[in-house]
């Protein structure tokens, strides 16, 4: 089970006294409750006010956060920190140098932003479903070419969309969804984007999580799609969806 606390210190500042606090969180818990430990850690600090937290210490073993551990972290605090998850991501964007000038000619089919051109194909595909010839279209960034590919296209019911979506990697997804709701026939279309986790490496999340912005408003604004819901679904997308679309879409 995962704890958390805070440990008060003899040192002060112009708040009062000031604070350890302290994440433990071990490997073996279900991701379900590492995702809830995560959100209840965020909250807490900020209710407890970040300004008086000198210092914080995680662990993932008992060891971890006892003295003896505190003191190997205090040990290390003089090495080169480990990246977060934002500062990784950040170095790759500064490796891979990301180009997002454009030609004139193909600048209708760019994104804006941190952005990736729309292949023809995909173009294409999104207008398919903005003239309901069909109902679902799914994209996907080709890493290396840096442009957005049409992955699929299809007519599905919505017990099968749950079908179409890869636990391996990362899409973006477009769906009509038609339906009944308080007695009125709607049809809605919904832009989700799946993302399975740590499974994909961090230049994949960090590219579908930039271009993700850029891509509604191409699609809304250029295209000429509404989208009635922009969702991101991560690690526990499948049970998400698995629920219910009107709960997405109506929610």
């Amino acid at each position: 089970m995962n704890h958390l606390f805070t440990f008060r210190l003899d040192s002060k500042n112009t708040s009062g006294y000031e604070w350890l606090f302290i994440s433990w969180s071990p490997d073996n818990s279900p991701i379900r409750q590492k995702m809830l430990y995560a959100s209840t850690k965020a909250t807490l600090k900020q209710e407890f006010g970040s300004g008086q937290i000198k210092d914080e210490l995680h662990g993932t073993s008992l060891d971890d956060v006892t003295l003896s551990g505190f003191r190997r972290h205090m040990r290390a605090a003089g090495a080169p920190a480990p990246l977060t998850l934002a500062e990784e991501e950040l170095a790759e964007l500064r490796r891979t140098e990301i180009n997002t000038s454009v030609g004139i000619d193909t600048r209708q089919h760019t994104l804006s932003g941190v952005s990736f051109p729309l292949t023809d194909e995909a173009w294409q595909a999104i207008e398919e479903l903005a003239d309901k010839v069909i109902d679902y279209v799914q994209l996907r960034i080709d890493l290396e070419e840096e442009r957005i590919h049409l992955s699929d296209k299809d007519n599905v019911s919505v017990n099968r969309l749950l079908d179409k979506v890869p636990s391996d990697c990362a899409r973006y997804h477009l769906y009509n969804f038609k339906h009944t709701h308080e007695g009125d026939y709607l049809e809605s279309v919904v832009f989700i984007y799946s993302m399975p986790g740590y499974s994909c490496s961090i230049k994949e999340r960090m590219l579908y999580s930039s271009c993700k912005v850029p891509l509604t408003v191409t699609i809304e604004t250029q295209i000429g799609v509404p989208l009635v819901k922009k969702v991101s679904m991560a690690y526990n997308f499948r049970f998400m969806l698995n629920v219910s679309v009107e709960l997405i879409a109506h929610p």
